[in-house]
Parts: structure tokens; C-alpha cells; sequence
């Protein structure tokens, strides 16, 4: 990735508040966010634009999130971008599912500010986990 090139995130989220707070949290200096309200937006965005990281919520109307991590990891246009599922859900199952859809990770509901920062700028400066 070209140092001068902002890391462009996709926000795949239904709730506007949600996604909003993300974009204020996250859409400064060299990180740009865009946003998508639903599953086949999100998809049809993330297959048009080159993204760096994607964030998508579990529970989207219409085409969920599950199906749109799915069909992003199987185009190999988009199976590179780090995907990781935005979820309220926190039982056993519903994370492995998540991981078994091709998700690189998730983030709990309600997360904090800093937890979304530290993983934006781990991927954006080529860190690996810690």
C-alpha cells in the first residue's frame, strides 16, 4: 500500500447511529470511510471500490452478513480485504460461524472507540495481531 494513499474502510451497517459513530471515530487524517445500509450495498460497494478493511454488521436486512462475507471471500477481487464482522452476537456458535463465512475477525457490540482504532491502525501499518 502507497504511505501517501488514505486506508479506506467500508462500513456495512444498518443502524445510521452505528455508522455514523463509526465514520466519526474512524474517517480522519489518512483513514477515509465510506458506509452501506444494508447487505446488497455493502456487497455491490465493496466490489466497485478497493477497500482496505471491510466491517460488516451479522444482521442486515435483506442479504445478511454471513452471505455478503461468503460472497466476498470467494470473489478474488475482494478475498484479500481483511473482513471482520461487527455482532451483538456473542455465542460460541455464532462466532464460528462468522470465522467459517471467512471473516478475519469480529468486534462485539457495543465495542469501544479505541478497539476499532487499534485494529485500523494494525492493519493499516502492517502490524500483525498481537
Amino acid at each position: 500500500m502507497d504511505p501517501r494513499s488514505p486506508f479506506r474502510i467500508l462500513v456495512v451497517e444498518d443502524e445510521p447511529v452505528i455508522r455514523e459513530l463509526v465514520r466519526s471515530m474512524l474517517d480522519d487524517g489518512p483513514v477515509e470511510v465510506e458506509t452501506a445500509g444494508n447487505g446488497a450495498e455493502g456487497l455491490r460497494r465493496a466490489r466497485e471500490s478497493r477497500f482496505d478493511l471491510v466491517l460488516l454488521d451479522v444482521v442486515l436486512p435483506g442479504m445478511d452478513g454471513l452471505t455478503v462475507c461468503r460472497m466476498l471471500k470467494a470473489d478474488p477481487a475482494t478475498a484479500f480485504v481483511p473482513l471482520y464482522m461487527l455482532t451483538a452476537k456473542t455465542r460460541r456458535s455464532d462466532l464460528e460461524a462468522a470465522l467459517a463465512a471467512g471473516a478475519n475477525g469480529y468486534i462485539h457490540k457495543p465495542f469501544r472507540g479505541s478497539e476499532l482504532m487499534e485494529l485500523v491502525e494494525r492493519l493499516r501499518t502492517g502490524e500483525s495481531e498481537p
